[in-house]
């Protein structure tokens, strides 16, 4: 028979493992991980005045520009993959970090869906589902730390340069400043590590006395503050 149990504390726990995985994954889709050096645009063709300079941002794969003012066309910033295959990516360094972010960020994924049953489900072959996750959380943690450790040894690629000046080179920005992917990324990493560690108190939560006298009591929905 399927007990639902709810805890504070494992509730906390999916909730936080859920908004980890997709803001990991949003943020390695984004194209704001590099915020490029100002760049000139040409005269707005409807006011025949000069345009404020813009930067434009770079992103793992992915980039955002601003294109000149066409008539009929609403959208001036165009944004999309500047890479179409996997070895276009702007170096070997940010290859790896792409592969290192994608299978953690998969593990996160997989362990936010299984977050969502370990209310009915605690345990599968007599191993507790909180245990196994946390235990790929940690995994999956390591994988983005070594994914950001290497992203800034491809500063010094052609690509970015063109982006961030000739200043730019290996963990130095030149021109450029970090957006707010590469933060949200590094907060998501943080947050995984304390989502593995939680992951044991949600155990606890779940397979508490209090919880055992409930199921005893014939309860099949137990929810416990």
């Amino acid at each position: 028979m399927c007990h639902v149990i709810v805890t504070c504390r494992s509730m906390l726990w999916t909730i936080l493992s859920i908004v980890v995985a997709f803001g990991e994954l949003i943020a390695f889709m984004s194209a704001d991980w590099l915020i490029g050096k100002a760049k000139s645009t040409d005269s707005d063709s409807r006011t025949g005045g000069q345009q404020e300079p813009y930067r434009p941002t770079l992103g793992i794969y992915g980039r955002c520009i601003k294109m000149p003012q066409v008539p009929y066309f609403r959208k001036d910033t165009l944004c999309g993959p500047y890479a179409e295959h996997f070895n276009e990516i702007a170096s070997g360094f940010w290859q790896a970090t792409a592969i290192f972010l994608a299978v953690g960020i998969s593990i996160l994924c997989i362990v936010a869906f299984v977050s969502v049953f370990t209310m009915c489900v605690q345990s599968v072959m007599k191993k507790s589902i909180f245990n196994v996750c946390g235990l790929l959380q940690g995994i999956a943690g390591l994988f983005l730390i070594l994914g950001l450790i290497l992203y800034p040894a491809g500063w010094g690629s052609q690509k970015v340069v063109g982006y961030c000046g000739h200043y730019a080179a290996a963990y130095k920005l030149g021109e450029c400043s970090l957006g707010w992917a590469f933060y949200t990324a590094i907060g998501g990493t943080v947050l995984t590590f304390i989502c593995a560690v939680f992951s044991a108190q949600a155990e606890i939560a779940t397979s508490s006395d209090k919880v055992q006298e409930e199921i005893e009591e014939g309860k099949n929905l137990i929810c416990l503050l």
